[in-house]
């Protein structure tokens, strides 16, 4: 069995395990939908907001349970490891995203996590500046008695997905990036029979409007 290890010596042999998947904030090449309104700088500015801050909120759910359960991981592209760990630190576990869809993406993710000890596996991006401790919290607690956790976003995709079990017809057939992402999953969990539970609806940040769903206390040097 794989033994991942971060800089720090902790084993990502948890029985939980979180995912974060995000991109390096190059200017030109991050939040693209937001460069027409916020500049090619502004637009990465943004974008490494909302990651630092999505970290901070995993980061204190992993000190709430424990040291080393439920594992954090950091599911990167755009850049190599070495950037990524002058930019989040070096006490994170970092794997590349690999190839295909985003689909594609996340069920090698997903396989990687069951596959080195994982029961409990939750995948959430960058996008929504609304994810805190304890909604992550209680996704995991739902996982003790449920096939699939989704967050539904206000744009009609989802800002986390949450598993009990690798259910690989989640991840195709699905158009991803449009508003039917959820519909679509949905669809599927319904005719797998999957027992769900479904968390508040939140706002993602992707294009220009949604930038007023930004938190009040949120860094105004974006805009």
């Amino acid at each position: 069995m794989e033994n991942i290890k971060s800089q720090t010596g902790q084993s990502s042999k948890s029985l939980q395990r979180l995912i974060v998947f995000t991109r390096y904030p190059e200017p030109g090449k991050t939040k693209t939908r937001l460069i027409d309104a916020l500049g090619k700088e502004g637009a990465a500015n943004l974008h490494r907001q909302l990651a630092e801050r999505t970290l901070r909120q995993a980061k204190s759910l992993v000190g709430w349970v424990s040291a080393r359960d439920p594992t954090l991981e950091v599911y990167f592209t755009g850049a190599t490891e070495a950037l990524m760990r002058e930019w989040l630190g070096d006490n994170l576990v970092y794997h590349q995203q690999g190839n295909g869809d985003l689909g594609a993406r996340m069920a090698q993710a997903f396989d990687r996590a069951f596959n080195t000890g994982a029961v409990r596996v939750a995948i959430i991006g960058t996008d929504c500046p609304s994810i805190d401790a304890k909604l992550l919290l209680y996704a995991f607690e739902q996982l003790h008695s449920t096939d699939l956790v989704l967050g539904p976003a206000a744009d009609g995709g989802y800002y986390l997905i949450g598993l009990g079990r690798m259910v690989p017809e989640l991840f195709t057939g699905i158009d991803w990036g449009t508003s039917r992402v959820l519909a679509q999953t949905l669809e599927i969990a319904q005719r797998l029979n999957l027992s769900l539970c479904k968390l508040p609806v939140l706002a993602d940040i992707d294009r220009p409007s949604d930038l007023s769903s930004l938190p009040n206390d949120f860094s105004g040097t974006v805009l």
